[in-house]
């Protein structure tokens, strides 16, 4: 059944990847019709996270901002289709890196940590590694269907990245750094983690929820330097990006510092911009769980 719905699936991905960008951008204009007006998909729960993230601003504010973000999720959902059909010279120029020496200066000293949220774009996001000379590595969320995460492998695996699971990421590190292997690893780390398994809660948007600390765990144990990745939309299908530095002594920082910071940059960036993140996760789901200080 898998490999029905891959065989029936890609001549259209493929399709989709080869239209101009004219054409392309038309099509997910179509796209947001159908999921904004017609289906209605997840706007309970983007209108809720929205009203949760900015209670100082109005209904109209809240509609604004939710209508800008559809159009937006569209386009960076067909723009991970699109890559199939990019050249490196294309990407680079839709997707400008304005300080690549930062980056440069940081693989020169020791292993790298960059980590971003679901922000503007995070799938064009791999041309950085053809910039490198580090092996880069892409932590991501495994598919189901095996002839899909093949194809994501391909497709984000382009440009000297490699993909590799959650679960797959201390043992790769560990292995790199025992062989004095130099890498740079990029990590989305802005997802809600389980209630059971959280070590850490703080806020964020001014709500106290669990956060993922285990990149901050890593970089400690493994002495990495460890970065942000500022993207800005310029406009529609043109992102810049900044590689922000955290620390560069990550054993010496204050614990859950790395963390803290690395969810105030983000803070920072979507209350500049609020459409361009992803509002349809249930990033506040587990807000009312956070255990009781004991004093």
């Amino acid at each position: 059944m898998h490999l029905i719905v891959y065989l029936l699936a890609y001549p259209l991905l493929w399709f989709i990847s080869k239209l101009p960008f004219r054409l392309f951008y038309l099509l997910s204009d179509f796209i947001f019709f159908l999921l904004y007006t017609v289906i209605g998909y997840r706007k309970k729960v983007v209108k809720s996270n929205l009203e949760l993230a900015f209670p100082e601003k109005s209904t109209q504010e809240i509609r604004r901002i939710q209508r800008k973000f559809y159009t937006h999720m569209c386009d960076v959902f067909l723009e991970m289709i699109k890559t199939m059909g990019m050249t490196e010279k294309q990407l680079k120029h839709r997707f400008k890196i304005l300080n690549i020496e930062e980056m440069l200066k940081l693989e020169k000293q020791k292993s790298i940590l960059l980590l971003f949220p679901h922000y503007a774009s995070w799938e064009w996001s791999i041309i950085i590694n053809s910039y490198i000379s580090s092996k880069g590595y892409a932590v991501y969320q495994k598919i189901s269907n095996p002839y899909f995460d093949k194809l994501i492998k391909k497709i984000r695996g382009q440009w000297n990245t490699q993909l590799i699971t959650q679960r797959e990421t201390v043992k790769t590190v560990l292995l790199n750094e025992r062989n004095q292997i130099k890498a740079s690893y990029g990590m989305i780390s802005d997802q809600s983690p389980q209630v059971s398994r959280t070590q850490l809660w703080a806020k964020f948007m001014g709500i106290t929820v669990p956060v993922h600390n285990g990149a901050e765990i890593m970089a400690r144990k493994f002495d990495l330097n460890v970065a942000f990745l500022k993207v800005t939309k310029i406009k529609r299908g043109y992102y810049t990006a900044e590689i922000l530095p955290i620390t560069t002594t990550p054993q010496e920082t204050e614990e859950t510092a790395i963390t803290k910071t690395f969810l105030q940059m983000t803070e920072a960036q979507i209350r500049e911009n609020p459409e361009y993140y992803l509002w349809t996760h249930k990033r506040w789901k587990h807000r009312f769980k956070a255990p009781k200080r004991k004093d």
